[in-house]
């Protein structure tokens, strides 16, 4: 009896400590019914931390804003509490019942998974429930400035987007949704390199603003045509009537749709006063020009003709006007050359056809006069440039008929050239000599270097295992060359988020906490300031180094409630990066 007494006691005990070693790992929504025009937040949260992060794929969800990253480490009365928690949000992409699927994350070697989650999508509600979102939608403004809205027909104009913040509202992120396709234009986009926020005016307020994107338009037909908007979905920073322990006000994310609005480019055909027979669409300020690289040659040698366009215009989609030379010079297909560079007044450069010419018989040959034809913007008329007209002299080789001055040009009827075999001679780069009197292999430097070789190659190779056991052996060095990948991985993982908050600030933590565990040794779990700060004292750190590194966590930490600017997210990138290289030089 008292045998199945303590067995029972037994049981209850270890059921117990079971239970609460458990892993709680669950999936939390905003809302389980919302409409086709609201959002849904999504909370993966787990009482341990774990590895491997694997999200749902969100079928039926487009994902706007996320992952963001938390997590709450504390004692209280003794007891740990510990939760870390991975957020979206999503936009529905269509109505009916949707489900939210189950993520998944390995701890202790063990893969746990969320529970399923539905979610019923109705139609567009009239007012969105939260309010926070007419408040960013009344203080973020998406404008397409156009730089002309009555153009001529290919006659460049300059499309600029640019996004307007109120001052008391911040923007951590943006994605586009809707990418607009410039139909009846050619278009080639011009990325700023960084976003430089200025200040500017939005309806008569000051207002913030960066530049999105430009886009250089050659519009291709005449009439009304359409720029089609540009939509964007924006995750903005609400300040809200909470405050921090420090005093400072708290911000609340909404994500807000933004579109630009439809621009509508009465394009103006070219005028026909004036229009000359040969004008093949060219529109700009141009230079043309018709050169040689010989005027004088011997029959079969070659020489090249070219002829050019340069200047600011559309470059691009020019024709060029081609060259008509006599019979007796035979011609190859020109090769097309184009040097040009787009900015924010249009195309720049040259655009050339490089005609190779090989002369047959011996004469003088004329290279007619020709023309290219434009529409100058500034003076709004037709302009002709022609060439100067070219003599190729012929010195030596066969006549051609009876005398030097029969010859047809290509105006008239073309009869075929009968070309000789003997054309083109072949020019040989290489003597390719043999020598008479041939070397024996036996006692040659070759037969001592193929006997020696491997005989010198043994104690190198026993030389090299022995390196490759020691630094095997190394098990602190191995460490530390680990840590150094890890972070090195991890800040160029931040580094290419510059500019992006969120996923700046959540590499950058990964960065140093990783370090942290292969440098010292420990586990996420006891990633405390207090504990880092003892560790690194112990391992003789200096004070203002551990200064500067649990400020970085701490900035890693505020970035998620306070707007912050690119220049201030590359001085943190900057100063992780050198205090990692100060720990690695003083650590002991």
């Amino acid at each position: 009896m008292k045998l199945s007494k303590y067995i029972a006691i037994l049981l209850i005990m270890l059921s117990a400590s079971m239970v609460a070693a458990q892993v709680q790992f669950q999936t939390r929504v905003s809302k389980k019914t919302l409409g086709l025009n609201e959002r849904l937040r999504v909370d993966f949260s787990m009482d341990r931390d774990g590895d491997n992060f694997k999200p749902p794929s969100f079928d039926g969800f487009n994902v706007v804003g996320g992952p963001n990253q938390s997590v709450s480490n504390s004692w209280i009365n003794g007891k740990r509490s510990f939760e870390k928690t991975y957020s979206y949000f999503l936009a529905p992409t269509r109505m009916g019942n949707l489900t939210i699927g189950a993520a998944s994350i390995e701890i202790d070697n063990q893969t746990y998974k969320t529970n399923t989650i539905a979610i019923t999508v109705t139609k567009e509600v009239q007012q969105p429930k939260d309010p926070n979102s007419a408040i960013a939608s009344d203080n973020i403004h998406l404008v397409a400035e156009v730089s002309n809205l009555n153009p001529y027909l290919n006659e460049a104009i300059t499309v600029v987007y640019k996004l307007y913040v109120a001052p008391n509202t911040g923007v951590s992120n943006w994605r586009e949704t809707d990418d607009p396709e410039y139909d009846d234009f050619w278009s080639q986009s011009i990325n700023p390199k960084g976003l430089k926020i200025e200040k500017g005016k939005y309806k008569g307020e000051d207002y913030q603003y960066v530049v999105l994107r430009r886009t250089v338009l050659y519009p291709q037909k005449t009439g009304k045509l359409t720029i089609e908007p540009l939509k964007l979905d924006v995750t903005a920073d609400i300040p809200t009537n909470r405050r921090d322990i420090f005093g400072q006000r708290l911000m609340s994310k909404v994500n807000v749709p933004v579109v630009a609005g439809q621009r509508i480019i009465n394009v103006k055909p070219l005028p026909e006063a004036g229009k000359p027979s040969d004008f093949s669409g060219a529109v700009g300020d141009f230079e043309f020009n018709l050169s040689t690289s010989k005027s004088e040659l011997n029959a079969n040698e070659s020489m090249q003709a070219k002829i050019s366009v340069s200047g600011n215009g559309n470059l691009k989609l020019l024709t060029l006007p081609k060259l008509t030379l006599p019979n007796s010079l035979e011609v190859y297909e020109p090769e097309h050359n184009e040097n040009v560079r787009t900015n924010l007044s249009g195309m720049q450069g040259e655009v050339s056809d490089s005609y190779t010419i090989v002369p047959q018989y011996k004469g003088k040959y004329p290279i007619p006069t020709v023309s290219f034809s434009y529409f100058d913007l500034k003076t709004q008329t037709y302009k002709r440039i022609s060439s100067t007209e070219t003599i190729i002299n012929v010195l030596e080789g066969p006549v051609y008929g009876a005398s030097d001055n029969n010859l047809i040009t290509q105006g008239a009827e073309k009869q075929r050239v009968v070309l000789n075999n003997n054309q083109f001679a072949f020019i040989k780069t290489e003597p390719n000599f043999i020598s008479k009197t041939q070397q024996s292999f036996f006692k040659s430097k070759a037969f001592w270097a193929s006997l020696l070789t491997p005989l010198l190659a043994i104690p190198l190779a026993i030389v090299f295992r022995r390196k490759k056991e020691q630094r095997a052996g190394d098990v602190v060095g191995n460490r530390l060359r680990k840590a150094d990948r890890l972070a090195k991985k991890y800040l160029g993982e931040a580094k290419k988020g510059l500019g992006q908050k969120e996923a700046f600030y959540v590499a950058l933590e990964k960065a140093l906490h990783n370090y942290l565990k292969a440098k010292l040794n420990i586990e996420t779990s006891d990633l405390s300031k207090d504990k880092i700060r003892v560790l690194l004292h112990d391992r003789q750190v200096k004070e203002d180094v551990v200064n500067d590194f649990e400020s970085i966590l701490e900035n890693c930490e505020l970035a998620r409630y306070t707007p912050i600017t690119t220049v201030t997210m590359q001085q943190d990138y900057e100063k992780a990066a050198s205090t990692i290289n100060l720990i690695d030089k003083q650590i002991r």
